[in-house]
């Protein structure tokens, strides 16, 4: 139950509600009790008047069954009240719940969603979540339920004869320990198939958002196989679990079995003898049957709990987690551009690959800077470092002159346009995604938009689909090419006129041609804006004012384009070979 703590804060925020179910619950359960007692006096009544008045027999029996049935209304709408309160307290919980996961997920910086993957985090938003709601809501309230009622029918019991009370709780000592033993099993299997119920979906995520990878290889059966074998792996854990489970009823009623022989046997006798009334007898049995499904209902109960126990030991792992990149000022912070790497050092944490190396560079307010590079040399980690998804390991990085680490996170982010090298657009409309950087609360004016989409070359293509701007893209863009995704990506990132141009290899599906339309088209945006473009092609790089260039992490050459080639370096032959191959693909 340890792991359960996490939710006392939600029972405190809904005390009231929660106080009025525990009211609502005794209130119902006492008058359920009470009709016993009208059941017993009627058969001793009709006992003790057999033979006498039947008019008086029946008026009396027809007052004992009104008084039976008002009083089963009055605990039916006592029960509904119940229902009302603690089951709408645990949808309250479950929403609270869900927001506060989806909450922390926003704050766990890039590490955390390397390490884990989409499926897994899905499925504690959802099906973990889910489960606790069971804890919160009919655990709670049938365990309510059969304590209020276990008090009431016990001390009823104990009025009418503590010797025969006695015989019939002396199967009670072998339930405490029934439950016990079979709950710690429940726990143990929950948790696995929750984990493997995780990686279901995970695989299922993966084969959607991959479905053109698996089309294309013809690995449709390899995944219907996978798939398969994970649900088969769920399916034998979920019947071990159901084997465990289905040993509590059996065990239930076999003791609540033996405490109406008890009842039968040692009540026959006492009543022969004159001690209890034959009306107890039956009260007994009634009181042994209102219990029947409250005691069975212990096993469900502690199921619930020890899979909602199981699925909060989960949530609370990531809950628990704290994010390696935070907010360390709430002051506002106004960017004006200028950028200063100064002997920066970055290992990825995971993989332990040595991404930059003693980088130092500066750029200046309003200067386009280029970092040029093959592939891994480290250029993406620049502009992950200066948009603070990663800290860097030593070395300052320094923004106006300020360490970034003593910035506003948000006003650094809000004020760059970055484009990054894997684009991802929502499964919106092409104006929405375009404009989904702008602030929410403002108007977004339908010219604007359309003035991103030009500067980014794309404007001509939305203007070919039926739709124009409304048109409604697949998920992750899956219905555009990767030329028309990269630029849609581009006017969402200069749609919001930044102080900050971050433009990571976002040009490499273009052609030629429309790269330089592009550029063109930047040359008037970036003017006045701090630039940085990314690149492993000599064309979008050769117009900026300065280029360094980088080789495992570190820069081996900088100036601009002509200084770089007449150098003769890396620069140069680089520039020489994709000349060449322009050349050839003429």
């Amino acid at each position: 139950m340890k792991s359960l703590k996490h939710i006392n804060k939600y029972f405190y925020k809904y005390r009231w509600r929660l106080l009025l179910g525990v009211v609502f619950v005794g209130i119902s359960n006492y008058y359920a009790i009470d009709s016993f007692t009208y059941a017993r006096e009627a058969v001793d009544f009709i006992k003790n008047n057999l033979n006498g008045d039947k008019g008086l027999l029946v008026s009396q029996l027809s007052k004992y069954a009104l008084l039976i049935v008002g009083v089963a209304v009055i605990s039916g709408v006592f029960l509904f009240l119940t229902r009302q309160t603690i089951i709408v307290m645990s949808r309250l919980i479950e929403y609270d719940l869900k927001n506060e996961i989806y909450a922390k997920y926003q704050q766990l910086d890039m590490a955390f969603y390397k390490r884990n993957n989409t499926g897994d985090m899905m499925n504690r938003i959802s099906e973990d979540v889910s489960r606790v709601r069971m804890y919160i809501g009919p655990a709670v309230m049938y365990f309510l339920n059969t304590g209020f009622r276990f008090i009431l029918i016990i001390t009823a019991m104990l009025r009418v004869n503590p010797q025969l009370t006695l015989y019939v709780l002396i199967p009670l000592p072998f339930l405490v320990v029934s439950i016990y033993i079979v709950s710690r099993k429940i726990n143990l299997k929950s948790t696995e198939i929750q984990e493997q119920l995780s990686g279901i979906t995970t695989h299922t995520q993966e084969a959607f958002s991959g479905i053109r990878v698996l089309k294309a290889y013809g690995r449709e059966n390899y995944s219907i196989g996978k798939f398969q074998h994970e649900s088969e792996t769920y399916r034998k854990r979920t019947m071990g679990l159901v084997e465990v489970e289905s040993l509590f009823q059996p065990i239930m009623m076999l003791l609540i079995g033996i405490s109406s022989i008890f009842i039968l046997y040692i009540g026959g006798k006492l009543a022969i003898a004159g001690e209890i009334s034959y009306g107890n007898i039956v009260e007994f049995i009634l009181y042994i049957n209102a219990l029947t499904w409250p005691i069975t209902s212990l096993g469900w109960v502690t199921s619930l709990i020890q899979r909602a126990a199981a699925s909060q030991t989960r949530i609370n792992q990531f809950l628990q987690t704290q994010p390696e990149i935070v907010n360390t000022s709430t002051q506002k912070t106004t960017i004006e551009g200028n950028i200063e790497f100064k002997n920066v050092s970055f290992t990825y944490p995971d993989s332990g690959i040595r991404a930059l190396s003693n980088v130092s560079f500066k750029i200046t307010k309003g200067s386009s800077l280029a970092i040029f590079g093959r592939t891994g040399a480290g250029k993406s980690t620049i502009a992950s470092l200066i948009c603070r998804l990663y800290a860097p390991d030593s070395g300052e990085l320094l923004i106006d002159n300020k360490n970034i680490r003593e910035l506003n996170l948000n006003d650094i982010r809000s004020q760059t346009g970055y484009v990054p090298q894997e684009v991802f657009l929502f499964s919106d409309t092409i104006a929405n995604n375009i404009s989904f950087g702008l602030d929410e609360n403002k108007s977004v004016n339908k010219e604007r938009i359309e003035q991103a989409a030009r500067n980014a070359a794309i404007y001509s293509n939305i203007m070919d689909f039926p739709e124009k701007f409304e048109t409604i893209i697949g998920e992750r863009g899956i219905t555009l090419s990767g030329g028309q995704k990269q630029r849609i990506s581009i006017a969402r990132a200069i749609i919001k006129e930044p102080e900050l141009l971050i433009f990571d290899d976002c040009l490499s599906a273009v052609d030629t041609e429309t790269e330089e339309e592009i550029l063109n088209n930047l040359k008037q945006v970036m003017k006045g804006r701090t630039s940085i473009i990314i690149s492993h092609r000599v064309s979008s790089v050769k117009n900026v004012d300065h280029i360094i260039v980088l080789e495992q992490g570190q820069i081996i050459e900088q100036g601009n384009h002509q200084e770089l080639i007449n150098k003769k370096g890396i620069y140069a032959e680089l520039h020489r070979l994709q000349q060449l191959a322009d050349i050839i693909e003429e």
